[in-house]
């Protein structure tokens, strides 16, 4: 179910943009991939990689203008998930790549009391979620991405009460499209407990994500444009 920006009158704009912006991607990737489309690529992972990178750089075409307005709408579609009042320990992440931002977010969930984590990378191919205060001296991992030294107390996944990703792609079942190293489908496999939340712009969505078998589902998906709550979840 989508649910649009109130008071700016979107829910049957919302429809027509995201199937347009659908088309578009699709266009794109048939062109530069011409005579084999990722929708007719035998093999998962080179339709992700096609799909991946089309709409990376649909993403990061953003202006800072349009990136700054789409993490203040975004806000309000996480307030309006029913889990968060409730909600003490968070997990977030810093955004990179033209990812929207979540400093809006972080500073709201702080403003209430909230217990805020961030991802931090652990060994060759390992995930955790580390504390993340406000006077925190964090240092970039081998992506170039600030995270909280290792020192810092741990919480274990299970024990999150949401959980909010990053997101390249995603639909309106859960499928979510990352930038390709698995960390968080290895750190939340077998997970049961904390609301997993896709945080993501409106024309990040597509009809379908290319899935495997260890591709974790979204129960949520929170944008500029709206609230979803994933189909089946």
């Amino acid at each position: 179910m989508l649910v649009c920006k109130s008071g700016f009158n979107r829910k049957a704009l919302c429809k027509a943009e995201v199937t347009t912006l659908n088309r578009r991607v699709q266009g794109q990737i048939c062109q530069r991939y011409s005579g084999n489309p990722f929708f007719t690529m035998p093999d998962t992972p080179s339709r992700k990689s096609a799909l991946r990178s089309a709409l990376r750089q649909r993403r990061n075409s953003l202006g800072p203008t349009q990136q700054a307005d789409a993490a203040q709408a975004l806000v309000q579609s996480v307030l309006g998930l029913s889990h968060w009042a409730d909600a003490q320990r968070l997990a977030l992440y810093l955004a990179s790549d033209g990812e929207i931002s979540t400093s809006v977010l972080a500073s709201i969930a702080r403003s209430e009391g909230k217990h805020l984590f961030l991802p931090i990378l652990t060994g060759e191919h390992g995930l955790a979620f580390a504390r993340w205060e406000t006077d925190m001296t964090l240092s970039v991992n081998r992506y170039n991405i600030p995270e909280p030294p290792v020192a810092t107390e741990h919480c274990p996944a299970a024990e999150l009460d949401m959980i909010f990703l990053p997101v390249v792609g995603w639909d309106s079942h859960g499928g979510r499209l990352g930038m390709g190293g698995g960390y968080y489908d290895r750190a939340l496999a077998g997970i049961v407990g904390p609301v997993l939340v896709g945080l993501a712009y409106a024309s990040q969505q597509v009809e379908q994500i290319p899935r495997e078998s260890w591709d974790i589902v979204l129960d949520y998906v929170a944008t500029d444009a709206g609230l979803i709550r994933c189909k089946g979840r």
